[in-house]
């Protein structure tokens, strides 16, 4: 390791380095694209109609909640590689179809419910696949920082892609978006082919019978830990990340902008996520005291959001809001992924990924409708409490599995400490001695 920045450790990765420029690339095309369906249901398919554009996202994000399951036994036992040049391929293939009749001139949003719902169905077997295939390209060591340079490779992504979407929208409409988009799953199917096959880390893999769905939900009824950052997951991915819909509200509602600011907007949102990403990278061991503490810290951002009285204090808001949410959802992937047994991994994963995801199809039209009945600033509440919510629920865990304990104390000037020691059903470690007014002994 000497030499090389601690950050960026992975990248000295030949085969992660390939994947990381081959998912860049395409995390750009994406972003490009969910923020030219978005403005192309919510601004030239209906009236400013934020249900509608609920609904086009829970299209997207509902086939996770009844196949993601299956999507992990595949990425257990199936060759991932193969898999994805597949699921890729028919991504670009959706986005060439939709941009194509978006240029005709005969799209209906019932077209886009479709496409939405296919998009969703690929993507299904697509995320547990490329989750699962990272542990493959770096050793156990070095998964927490590849897993957060993924992150940071989506959320750098998410600056340019939104921003240069938009002003494309402004310039050519929302049909060539789609088909830009196209080319940059050829990106990612050209990284996959460079892949050097002998550096590949092998991992355990299950046999059809080995394999078992169910055996995915056992494991976990042994693992309360993983459990819980599922629940906080589910919290901040149903009723919390429906950031686009509630920018496309506020921008528009709101602030009385159009389409390039939507799409600023949502690249602002990616200043804090990227840097949230860096702060990730730089952690060896994924510790959920910070997802939970990023809960608490979301839900303070989006509440200032929420009041922000002029654009550009919203937009300041928008920065600690997508710090905190990358810090989430970086923590939560990553302790899912490195405290998972590997054989148990692409299972495991699945489950996440429909609990987080699959919670979109429940969120979104209602966090739409609560802004159309409501106004904007309403469906930024809804994220808000989601954070408080999470949080709570960390609080509740330490104080279950860890023996938290409320003491008066003369020496110290705060008075009152919080004392936590380790749960036997936890994974053990030493607990750290007292160095603050409050002192939790961390899950690990």
């Amino acid at each position: 390791m000497t030499g090389k920045p601690r950050t960026f450790r992975s990248l000295w990765i030949f085969n992660y380095r390939i994947w990381f420029i081959g998912a860049l690339i395409s995390n750009i095309g994406t972003w490009m694209q969910r923020t030219a369906q978005d403005w192309l249901v919510f601004n030239d398919l209906s009236s400013h109609d934020s249900t509608q554009m609920g609904i086009v996202i829970a299209l997207q994000f509902a086939p996770p909640l009844l196949l993601s399951p299956y999507a992990g036994a595949l990425a257990d036992r199936g060759n991932r590689r193969k898999i994805l040049m597949w699921t890729q391929g028919l991504m670009g293939l959706l986005a060439l179809g939709l941009g194509l009749l978006v240029l005709s001139g005969h799209v209906a949003i019932w077209q886009v419910y479709l496409f939405a719902l296919a998009l969703g169905l690929v993507s299904t077997l697509d995320a547990p696949v490329r989750s699962t295939l990272v542990s493959e390209l770096v050793s156990d060591k070095d998964l927490p920082n590849a897993v957060a340079l993924n992150s940071m490779s989506f959320n750098v992504a998410r600056m340019i892609g939104p921003a240069f979407a938009g002003l494309l929208v402004v310039l050519v409409g929302t049909g060539p978006v789609f088909l830009i988009n196209t080319f940059s799953f050829a990106a990612m199917m050209a990284a996959i082919l460079a892949l050097r096959t002998s550096e590949l880390r092998p991992l355990p893999r299950s046999s059809a019978a080995q394999s078992r769905i169910r055996d995915g939900f056992g494991y976990l009824r042994c693992r309360p830990d993983i459990v819980v950052v599922m629940v906080a997951a589910f919290l901040i991915g149903t009723f919390g990340l429906n950031t686009a819909l509630n920018i496309a509200a506020m921008a528009t509602t709101e602030f009385g902008q159009g389409a390039g600011e939507f799409g600023v907007l949502n690249s602002v949102v990616a200043i804090g996520s990227v840097a949230g990403t860096l702060l990730a990278a730089r952690r060896d061991t994924p510790r959920m005291r910070f997802m939970f503490a990023s809960c608490l810290g979301f839900g303070v951002a989006t509440a200032l959001a929420a009041l922000a009285p002029s654009l550009w204090l919203f937009a300041l808001a928008l920065i600690p809001l997508g710090l905190m949410a990358l810090t989430i959802i970086t923590s939560a992937n990553a302790y899912v992924q490195v405290t998972t047994e590997p054989e148990m991994r692409g299972r495991v994963m699945s489950i996440y990924m429909a609990v987080f995801i699959g919670g979109t199809p429940i969120g979104s039209p209602l966090v739409g409708l609560v802004n159309d009945i409501f106004g904007a600033r309403w469906g930024l509440g809804v994220a808000s409490a989601s954070g408080f919510l999470a949080a709570l629920l960390g609080l509740v865990w330490i104080m279950k599995y860890r023996h938290l304990h409320l003491r008066y104390d003369r020496s110290l000037p705060t008075r009152l400490v919080l004392r936590a020691q380790q749960s036997p059903a936890a994974e053990g470690t030493e607990p750290p001695p007292v160095t603050a007014a409050i002192d939790i002994q961390e899950p690990r």
